[in-house]
């Protein structure tokens, strides 16, 4: 009887064993959520210095509750400047600001793994001092009587502070669209530094990207219309789109003034606006009809505004100049728009700028996470009126989010080789980014035809289905928990407008939206969601205006928060959706060792 491992294996699994044992008893990492950037690329980085709140909240629990907020705010400035400064409204000596800067490492440093992290981020000049000071051995006289040592010794430790304080950053997705720079963007959450803390999970505008640069020409269009639309011509240049072509159309299709509801504030691009939106509504009308059961019926207007223009009937209409439309074929193509849309799909889909940005969305991009025990997703699970999980593709639940995300990655995996792509999978690419089953969107049409040319408002309005109403029902929680294993979830793709008095969570704490409209082209706010092992806290982030109002003054912005939820005790990584994991593969080592200790023993 050969023996069921190796001496070799045996020890390995001792190793393993005790590795997994003390991961189970650490506690949890601080993450911190973000969603809906939507290209807000300056205000990303602003406030992202400040760890969008992170900062304070962690001096907050790693310091005496005696603290008074000013020395809090205080010290959150000194860390995200990466100096000693002195202010009108607040000081401490540099021998407190040193001791306080410790004090929340050594907070967030659980153990020698954590602590070897960090080694290689510590100024090598001032690495003994500082290792002594986090370790809490002899720190020499000198660090707090010389006030250029002192400043250099604060300088490195806030280094280690923004590195400590995030285990993970959760992006829920829309990087694109509204702004101009969500290339500059991705590149941040490309960086080497913050790539291993990144989750990122898709949507829906991610989604139409990637499905224009996967080769659907609607989703081609429709990218570009919105980039026009909001006059981010400079962004599609980055990107290297010469739009030269696209242009001289427009400009001979409508020489005069643009009418209809066309939001772009440059009258090139209200025209190259316009001339798009007809290319895309033709050719996703062509998908729609191709593909019956994509459901997608209630978004074919062509043919209705056909008859319209035929009867002489467009008092209704915003605009009535529809220079492409053959009322007797209104989805037919003119061979300049061919010819147009042929060039721009040429120049999308073989873009290297486009390709490195979409090679981390599609390879490090998610459906779904499940964190700790909480559930990540952009905008929803699609559900029904009854507070039942939505069919689609005669699946539901789990199984539709891993065949969605699935079939997402297959497209990717096709784009990147080069392969050429299936057809029904470019239009499911379609349906994620605008179907009202899909879980990206939760509405039961998207109106942009409507918005743009029918006077009756009423037309205009989108109806959200029904996740708005299920999460505040135990019955759908529990569902989720269920089949999900977890027993929160997090989402964004809808602002919450604190202003209105509207809340982040749900009066149980268990859905939490964070989409606090980020971008300038909604309320230049934004909300960010902490959980750290002690709580969680959604902050609701300043305005531009805010934060320029707070540098005038030379105070750090205030901070709004929510509290949502806080824990007896500290939560460790056992209590996890990854501790459970880990308790299973514990469990799997202990029969391994239980049947190599069985062997032993009767051959001894």
């Amino acid at each position: 009887m050969n023996a069921p491992i190796s001496l070799a294996e045996y020890n390995q699994i001792i190793k393993e064993l005790t590795e997994i044992e003390s991961e189970l008893q650490r506690n949890i990492d601080t993450t911190l959520w973000i969603s809906d950037p939507h290209g807000a690329g300056k205000r990303f980085v602003s406030i992202l210095k400040g760890r969008f709140g992170l900062v304070w909240q962690t001096a907050y629990e790693a310091l005496p509750k005696t603290f008074p907020r000013e020395k809090l705010e205080y010290l959150d400035r000194i860390i995200r400047k990466g100096k000693y400064i002195t202010t009108d409204n607040y000081s401490m000596e540099r021998q407190d600001v040193i001791s306080s800067l410790v004090k929340i490492i050594r907070y967030k440093v659980q153990d020698v793994t954590d602590f070897d992290k960090i080694r290689g981020s510590i100024n090598k000049d001032l690495r003994l001092i500082i290792e002594n000071a986090i370790l809490n051995f002899h720190v020499p006289n000198i660090v707090y009587e010389n006030n250029v040592v002192a400043d250099k010794v604060i300088s490195a430790l806030t280094r280690v502070v923004r590195q400590v304080i995030l285990g993970r950053l959760i992006v829920l997705g829309d990087v694109f669209d509204r702004g101009d720079e969500p290339d500059k963007i991705l590149r941040i959450l490309m960086q080497n530094d913050m790539r291993p803390l990144v989750t990122y999970v898709w949507g829906n505008h991610d989604i139409l990207w990637m499905g224009a640069a996967a080769g659907n020409k609607s989703l081609i269009a429709e990218a570009l219309r919105i980039s026009t639309r909001y006059d981010n011509l400079e962004f599609l240049n980055r990107l290297g789109i010469d739009l030269t072509k696209l242009r001289e159309f427009a400009l001979k299709l409508y020489p005069g003034e643009i009418t209809g509801n066309f939001k772009a504030k440059l009258d090139i691009s209200r025209k190259m606006e316009k001339t798009l939106a007809i290319i895309q509504f033709k050719l996703e009308e062509a998908t729609i009809k191709k593909y019956p059961q994509l459901d997608m019926d209630a978004r074919l207007n062509l043919d209705r505004l056909g008859e319209m223009i035929k009867k002489g009937d467009t008092g209704g209409l915003t605009d009535t100049h529809f220079p492409t439309i053959d009322p007797d074929n209104p989805g037919e193509f003119t061979p300049e728009e061919k010819e147009v849309i042929e060039d721009l799909a040429r120049q999308f889909t073989a873009s290297l700028q486009i390709k490195r940005l979409m090679k981390y969305l599609f390879e490090e991009g998610k459906l779904y996470h499940i964190n700790n025990y909480i559930m990540n997703v952009h905008a929803l699970i699609p559900s029904t009126a009854e507070g039942k999980f939505e069919t689609l593709y005669k699946k539901k639940g789990k199984e539709l989010f891993d065949h969605l995300e699935n079939t997402i990655k297959q497209v990717g995996k096709y784009y990147l080789e080069g392969v050429e792509q299936e057809d029904f999978q470019l239009a499911v690419m379609f349906y994620m980014w605008c179907g009202p089953k899909s879980p990206f969107f939760g509405k039961h049409a998207m109106k942009t035809f409507e918005r743009y040319f029918y006077k009756d408002k009423t037309t205009h309005k989108e109806k959200t289905l029904h996740w708005g109403e299920n999460i505040l029902k135990k019955e759908f929680m529990d569902l989720i928990q269920e089949e999900f294993g977890a027993s929160r979830v997090v989402f964004g793709h809808t602002p919450v407008d604190i202003s209105k008095g509207e809340k982040i969570a749900t009066p149980d704490g268990r859905a939490i939206n964070i989409d606090g409209g980020f971008s300038e082209a909604y309320l230049a706010r934004g909300h960010s969601l902490i959980q750290t092992p002690y709580s969680i806290y959604a902050i609701i982030l300043p305005t531009e205006e805010e934060i320029a109002e707070s540098g005038h003054k030379k105070e750090p912005p205030k901070l709004m928060f929510e509290h949502i939820d806080t824990f007896d005790s500290p939560k460790k990584v056992k209590e996890t959706f990854h501790g459970k994991e880990l308790l299973q593969r514990r469990n799997d080592l202990l029969k391994k060792l239980k049947q190599y200790d069985k062997y032993a023993s009767l051959h001894s």
